[in-house]
Parts: structure tokens; sequence; C-alpha cells
């Protein structure tokens, strides 16, 4: 096995060993524990209980993080005609169709979410062996095939924090709330949110406790076990 470098050990000492913290507890030796040089980013992990080889139990949402994530946030939007005009005032980074397409298709992704309206899926459809591979193909499901008069309150939603989390094979959940440089209280609040918006996704499948451990961690840190009835207890104020 790989030695752990100094830092790690370091971040790692300050987390004692089989204790499950409070989510305040946790956010805040987060904190204290990301001793790189960038700002960290803080992710919080769910195992679940859920049959990852029933596709109804496959968990899949968004959520609309109220303190961002501390980074800018690239939107594309296909759509055209007056849809893309608006998406353009609402300050979409991207707008376009067969151009945009066509760009993709060459190889470029400078872009972090994808919003497409109904009439544009299916000039966009051949793009789902790259854009799914990256999690950034539109899907209803995720909120991101929209009706036109919807683009202007979905670009506003994906710039100011929009997260997509989805399932993995070993029915874990990754998903980031924030950075190690946000205040304590922002990133609790980024917490509760993803939190509720997971238990809203409850597959009716699943019988008994769905969530079987809850931790957080920084981007190279030590993972944080946390108390699982205070986190899963957790609401936006």
């Amino acid at each position: 096995m790989a030695t752990r470098g100094k830092k790690y050990q370091e971040a790692l000492s300050l987390v004692e060993r089989g204790r499950a913290y409070s989510p305040q507890e946790a956010v805040e030796l987060a904190k204290q524990a990301s001793r790189r040089a960038f700002d960290e980013t803080v992710e919080l992990h769910l195992r679940t209980t859920a049959d990852t080889k029933q596709a109804e139990q496959m968990v899949r949402g968004v959520a609309v993080l109220p303190n961002g994530l501390g980074r800018k946030i690239r939107v594309l939007v296909f759509s055209q005609g007056d849809a893309a005009r608006v998406a353009e005032q609402a300050g979409a980074d991207y707008v376009g169709g067969d151009d945009l397409v066509q760009k993709i298709e060459s190889g470029w992704l400078e872009f972090d979410v994808a919003i497409a309206t109904p009439d544009m899926m299916g000039r966009i459809g051949k793009l789902g062996r790259i854009l799914g591979r990256k999690g950034l193909m539109p899907n209803p499901r995720t909120g991101t095939v929209i009706q036109p008069g919807e683009i202007a309150r979905a670009v506003e939603d994906a710039r100011k924090g929009r997260v997509e989390y989805r399932m993995d094979r070993t029915a874990i959940i990754h998903a980031p709330v924030g950075k190690a440089s946000f205040e304590s209280r922002a990133l609790l609040e980024n917490l509760a949110t993803l939190v509720e918006s997971v238990m809203r996704q409850r597959p009716a499948g699943v019988k008994g406790q769905f969530v079987r451990s809850a931790y957080l961690t920084t981007t190279m840190g030590p993972s944080i076990k946390l108390d699982l009835p205070t986190t899963l207890s957790l609401t936006v104020e």
C-alpha cells in the first residue's frame, strides 16, 4: 500500500478513529483538516442499501445549493429562435444548435452543465456517447430538458450551484457541498439541502434503512464519519 504524504497524515491525526461526528463538528473538522495550497472541495458520500441491479432503485436527482459551489459554472444551452435569445439574456455562456453539436463532436467540452429545449433533442441525440460518459447529456429526469419558458430559471439555477448526483454501481452517492474556504454555516446549509434532496429520492422498493453510512471529506483529505441520525434529520431553514 502506498504511503500517504505528510499533509495527509497531519490531517488524519485530527480525526478520531471510530468516532461519528455531528454535521457541525464534521464541517469544522473538514475545514481544519484542509492542508493543501488550493481550495479543496468538500464532498458528501452516502452508502445506501439500494439494490443497483434493480433499475427502479438507482437514485438520480438534482439539488440547487443555496450557497453555490465556490466556482464559476459554465452553462451551455441547446436552443434556437426566441428560446436562444432568452438563454443569452439569462447569462448562458454558450447558446446554439447544430454549430455546438459539431463543435462537441470535434472534442470540445468546455462547459459544466448542458440544457436543451425538447425540440433540440433529436439533433443532439447522437452526442449521447460523448456527453453521457461525462454526465453532461440533457435529461428530463434531472431538469435539463426544459420548455422555453423555463430557460431563464434553469440557467440561473445552474449558475448558482446546481448539483446533479447519481448512485454508482456500488450503491454510493458522491456529491460536492462547497469549498473548504466556505463558512461553516454555508457548508451546513448546502449539506442539509443535498441530504433533503437525496432522501426525497428514496426508492419505494427499498425496505427498512435507506442510508447505511455517511462521510464528509475534502479533495485530498481523510474521510470523516458522520453521525447518521443527526445527518439525516438535517433540514433547510
